[in-house]
């Protein structure tokens, strides 16, 4: 008999292609026997919640209050513990913790932890310019003794044009070749790992785009919460 797992409630819709994958990551590496085996998963695919970069230009509401609202959604429908299919949503993990009493998950953590067994002296990071601004990668890996490179200005502008276009649905041939070019430009600056640190960028780049190691906040966040839920991983 199945041992029991805990209820994952997800924080999704940041965008929602990416909340669809994060969902069917865990259904594929989740070790099963049965359709009962797999774990009960409680998603919010909210994408109402106000777009974090333009509140980071000044541009629009926060999105603290919405953030807030759906973790305490998914406590009050069963989750043992909330998770958040966002990278750069984390800059409002105060508030989420605040609203709940279950555990919050961050994927900043799960992913540098990732990296940091890798041991690089040195680790790229792609991602938008609100995750940036609040340091939640530069911090994390400074912390575990790695040295963060990020891409200079026109490169991470052409980078947020390219997550803008997946949002809207676009993962053609164009907008591959343009992620893979970036990644190996981090590359050439003396990234040994690089990290995916947005949740579209697994959508369009694999790990054979590179030379060095790709860690995928999705799939760091994935095997986070598949053990937690007293799962098991699938090889």
């Amino acid at each position: 008999m199945s041992q029991p797992t805990k209820t994952v409630g997800v924080i999704g819709g940041l965008g929602p292609l990416a909340t669809l994958d994060f969902f069917e990551r865990v259904l594929r590496r989740t070790r099963t026997y049965k359709e009962e085996d797999h774990l009960r998963l409680i998603i919010d695919n909210n994408t109402k919640v106000p777009d974090r970069n333009a509140f980071g230009r000044g541009e629009g509401p926060s999105p603290a209050p919405a953030l807030a609202a759906s973790a305490k959604g998914l406590e009050t429908a069963g989750a043992d513990f909330i998770v958040m299919a966002c990278n750069t949503a984390h800059a409002w993990e105060a508030e989420i913790r605040n609203a709940i009493t279950v555990p919050f998950v961050s994927m900043i953590d799960a992913t540098v932890a990732v990296v940091a067994d890798l041991r690089p002296e040195a680790a790229g990071v792609l991602a938008v310019d609100a995750c940036l601004a609040a340091r939640l990668y530069q911090d994390g890996l400074m912390a575990a003794g790695v040295r963060p490179i990020l891409l200079p200005g026109e490169s991470q502008k052409t980078f947020m044009e390219l997550i803008y276009r997946i949002k809207s649905g676009d993962t053609g041939d164009t907008v591959r070749r343009a992620m893979a070019t970036l990644a190996r430009r981090l590359e050439a600056q003396g990234a040994e790992v690089i990290i995916a640190g947005c949740t579209e960028i697994p959508l369009v780049l694999t790990a054979d785009d590179m030379e060095g190691e790709l860690v995928s906040s999705t799939d760091a966040l994935v095997e986070r919460t598949i053990l937690l839920a007293g799962a098991e991983l699938k090889a």
